[in-house]
């Protein structure tokens, strides 16, 4: 079966977007603590694209030291994207989860090994049966030492992968421009329907 290629698209030929924000209810529906800003002045932030963001973003949440998550929008051009216009593969965003947590309790090595086990990161612009720009994999990171650690894991774990006959890693691993906040219903979608969908699997291969 012959597919067209997915590509990005460039700045000049992406959907124009809005000025307004979607507006949101700004508390977690997990936990309750509040999934915009200003957060506490100890915590860090990292984006992450693994797929569909509904499994994504519940690999998160639970995790000690993992202060809010919420998903959205990252990595392309379309301002105040509608995920309609994502899926349409004329933003250029990726569908990520922006993750808020406390360094002196869970370490970012702990999130990458999280990141990397699921979701197969050598699939280009899919994940699994979900196809399309959207669900390529990416990190993108707010701090410059993020982004040493986030490439020093992603050459680590390319050699156990390769040693277990996968392919090469496509993620792309970049500075965090401005992350854009999905729609309500989105949000913490498996919390609130815990049979709901989930396209994530990983490749069984650990990351240490």
């Amino acid at each position: 079966m012959f597919f067209k290629p997915v590509e990005i698209p460039g700045r000049d030929q992406a959907l124009r977007g809005r000025e307004e924000k979607i507006k949101i209810d700004p508390n977690h529906y997990v936990h309750g603590r509040s999934m915009v800003e200003p957060f506490p002045a100890n915590m860090q932030r990292i984006i992450l694209g693994l797929g569909c963001f509904w499994g994504a973003e519940r690999k998160f949440w639970d995790i000690e030291g993992v202060y809010a998550t919420a998903v959205g929008y990252a990595g392309g051009h379309t301002p105040n994207p509608s995920y309609d216009e994502v899926c349409s593969g004329m933003t250029g965003h990726n569908e990520v989860v922006l993750v808020v947590y406390d360094p002196e309790v869970v370490s970012f090595q702990n999130l990458l090994k999280v990141f990397w086990e699921s979701h197969n990161p050598t699939q280009g612009m899919r994940q699994g049966n979900d196809r399309g720009t959207q669900y390529r994999s990416g990190i993108y990171y707010t701090e410059e030492t993020q982004g040493e650690q986030a490439r020093l894991s992603l050459q680590k774990y390319q050699q156990k992968l390769s040693a277990n006959g996968l392919d090469r890693i496509t993620t792309e691993v970049q500075p965090a421009g401005e992350f854009y906040y999905a729609e309500g219903y989105h949000q913490q979608y498996l919390g609130k329907n815990p049979a709901g969908y989930c396209g994530l699997g990983g490749t069984g291969v650990e990351c240490s």
